[in-house]
């Protein structure tokens, strides 16, 4: 664990509602005073009904970009820190606000590491509805996604990447920040986001980080502005902590790639894997792998990025790698080299269109949420239905006639369908003349 630096002058500590009050009034905390607050919450000195006043005071008042990042380092150190510098490789993590279909984590770490790039990867939960990297790669039977911080490290070193379950023991002060700004309506906060990620993130020993912030109704940052200024902030606070740091702004008005699901995701990063799998998906992924592959100085100019990932993505060497990765966690990986084996539903019916048209907008979130629904999110007992999602999603600016297929439902159970029928229906919206669909990649931020 890295140690804090110690203090070169005497701190009074000021009372916990004089901290309040100062940054509800706009006022801009000291490195002492951030370092105060994070130690008060960790020993629960600070009770819990000021630290959401807290929290919710710099909700409305923000903070500046230094105040960012001093939170960010402070919450970094309050746990531990994983030193990677035994392994020579560049390190590089990727890290996306959650999307709807969003499957490129699957791809992206083993390409890195093809690329010869270490992946530290840890994956915490994303917005409720949406279905994170750990529980699509638990449709892969004997995949372990918990491990301890040294049997991480190991891995890494062995193997050269590890997706894995966010531990406990790195940033304790961002969980308990993160638990009760869930119940405060503070998760908004574009300091608090900055801080929560990239404290996380760096203390995993990442020496630079790729990060996709998407934006729109499959995402829970609504605003396209939002999203740029939570992309420079990220960026920002990243290079004052000497890491280097990029971010991709991102659309999120639909879902990513064909599939929503767990077994159906995997099935289709692993055609990915192979060269194939929908358009969308090849281009955020290449643009995404040059940026980690340049990042991490294995490619110099943007051509020769491009032609390293178009390269691992079609000699199988990136397919190799995600097998030895799913090997090194347990994983069978027969069902890596036979998708087939993977469990399907026992119905699939189409979602028809009610009339002919243009696809004119898609509400992510709602398709997100009726695959919940059917199953493809934890229910309350934590089972989850592999075999269940959808398929074959028609996107914004297709061209349907009456009765053709939106999308394709793989389902177990009739009564969850019919729940999931009514936000399916309502995801989709026609017209009579063609849309422009929206650019995938809005702005990149370096």
């Amino acid at each position: 664990m890295r140690k804090r630096p110690i203090p070169t002058r005497r701190f009074i500590k000021p009372s916990f509602t004089s901290l309040i009050e100062k940054k509800r009034d706009g006022g801009e905390f000291t490195q002492e005073e951030i370092r105060y607050i994070i130690d008060s919450t960790l020993d629960g000195e600070m009770p819990q009904h000021q630290q959401a006043a807290l929290l919710m005071a710099i909700y409305f008042a923000n903070m500046s970009a230094q105040e960012t990042a001093i939170l960010t380092e402070e919450m970094m150190l309050s746990g531990e820190v994983i030193d990677l510098s035994h392994i020579s490789k560049p390190k590089i993590d990727k890290y996306s606000t959650g999307g709807v279909g969003d499957k490129t984590a699957l791809v992206l770490a083993p390409l890195a590491m093809a690329s010869g790039v270490v992946v530290p990867m840890m994956c915490g939960v994303e917005q409720e509805f949406v279905i994170n990297t750990l529980e699509k790669l638990a449709a892969v039977p004997g995949f372990k996604s918990h491990m301890t911080i040294q049997h991480f490290v190991d891995q890494l070193a062995r193997v050269g990447g590890a997706i894995a379950e966010q531990s406990n023991e790195l940033a304790p002060a961002d969980k308990i920040f993160y638990d009760l700004r869930l119940e405060t309506g503070t998760i908004p906060s574009l300091p608090l986001i900055t801080g929560s990620v990239l404290s996380k993130k760096l203390a995993e020993g990442a020496e630079g980080l790729v990060i996709d912030v998407k934006w729109g109704n499959g995402s829970f940052i609504r605003d396209l502005e939002q999203a740029k200024q939570l992309a420079r902030s990220m960026t920002r606070v990243g290079r004052s902590m000497k890491r280097r740091c990029v971010a991709l702004v991102t659309d999120m008005n639909q879902p990513l790639g064909d599939t929503v699901g767990t077994a159906l995701e995997i099935k289709e990063a692993i055609a990915l894997l192979k060269g194939q799998g929908p358009e969308d998906m090849k281009e955020l992924v290449l643009k995404l792998g040059m940026e980690i592959v340049r990042l991490a100085g294995v490619a110099g100019s943007t051509l020769s990025a491009k032609q390293t990932v178009q390269r691992h993505l079609t000699d199988g060497s990136a397919l190799e790698k995600f097998k030895d990765m799913i090997k090194a966690q347990g994983g069978d990986t027969t069902y890596i080299d036979h998708p087939e084996k993977f469990p399907t539903a026992r119905h699939i019916r189409k979602l028809p269109a009610p009339k002919r048209g243009y696809v004119h907008t898609i509400n992510a979130a709602f398709i997100a949420q009726g695959v919940h629904i059917l199953g493809a999110g934890r229910d309350s007992h934590g089972k989850v239905d592999h075999a269940v999602g959808v398929s074959e999603i028609r996107k914004v600016g297709t061209q349907v006639k009456q009765g053709e297929p939106l999308m394709m439902i793989h389902y177990n159970d009739e009564a969850k369908l019919e729940q999931a029928l009514e936000y399916f229906k309502t995801a989709y919206r026609l017209a009579p003349k063609r849309p422009i669909p929206p650019p995938l990649i809005v702005e990149r931020v370096a």
